[in-house]
């Protein structure tokens, strides 16, 4: 889908701050300082707190709907004051992302195709005091602040070559009969999201396609695959693929996350109802 350029920049913030502190209204307050045109739009302060994961597959998820230029400012940051390094990323798509460099952009970065990647280490584009624990505010916005002004991004810091990469979707394991994966992100409905994407289980479907396939979660007995969750009978277990394009299992007009008592890393596994003849 073609992007248009924003008239005013435009400053897309993801975090794990919540909405109870004031945290993101001052980071907001950063950027408004320095580069008072910019626009500045909430993805989400939800993520869980210190899960990276999430708020990496949330970016991801975000990214190619804003205008091209978007500076994304990300922070799910729980090496906060370590010597993880504070990045930017400028991408062949135009989008640019900040944050830590603890995996948190690499998905979106990686889709948007990642063109340079510079460490913000330079004095003037920080806040004049650093604290050891709230860089969103020190050093992320800012640099987001400036680059929506017009700084290059290698004014910011020295270039890298490379950043942390994060990609459990890659982790899917395949045998005989079965694809194997996990529960990696709970959506605000209490969906369990795992990292079968949908092109891993139609290649695996396809082997089987004479076959029953079921979708289990844990020792939990199968769960019905559907196209919508309307399908399903109200209060029912289901699994279907949503809008991120992965597995997920969710209970109609309910909370899986609350019906199974199960969390992020619960196995997930796909089979197929195979006999040894065919196997062999």
């Amino acid at each position: 889908m073609p992007r248009s350029q924003a008239t005013h920049p435009t400053v897309a913030i993801l975090t794990d701050f919540g909405y109870r502190d004031h945290y993101v209204g001052v980071m907001k307050g950063v950027i408004a300082s320095i580069c008072p045109r910019a626009v500045t739009i909430d993805i989400t302060h939800g993520i869980p707190p210190q899960q990276v994961f999430a708020g990496a597959l949330a970016l991801r998820e975000s990214f190619s709907f804003f205008p091209r230029r978007t500076v994304f400012l990300a922070v799910v940051d729980p090496g906060v004051g370590t010597d993880r390094k504070a990045i930017a990323v400028e991408t062949a798509s135009g989008f640019r992302f900040v944050g830590p460099d603890n995996g948190l952009l690499w998905l979106a970065a990686a889709q948007a195709q990642i063109k340079k990647i510079v460490e913000l280490t330079e004095p003037r584009y920080r806040l004049p005091k650093v604290s050891a624990s709230f860089h969103g505010r020190d050093i992320f916005a800012p640099a987001a602040a400036w680059l929506s002004r017009g700084v290059r991004i290698e004014q910011l810091g020295r270039r890298l070559e490379s950043m942390i990469r994060l990609d459990p979707l890659t982790s899917v394991i395949e045998k005989p009969n079965q694809l194997e994966g996990k529960v990696v992100y709970i959506d605000g409905f209490g969906n369990l999201i795992t990292n079968i994407s949908r092109a891993t289980f139609e290649r695996f479907a396809g082997q089987f396609r004479q076959c029953r396939l079921s979708v289990r979660i844990q020792r939990c007995g199968p769960v019905p695959l559907h196209r919508t969750y309307a399908e399903a009978p109200r209060g029912a277990p289901l699994a279907l693929f949503g809008s991120f394009d992965l597995l997920e299992i969710a209970v109609r007009d309910g909370n899986a996350a609350t019906h199974f008592g199960l969390g992020v890393g619960t196995r997930v596994s796909i089979r197929a109802a195979v006999t040894k003849s065919k196997l062999s």
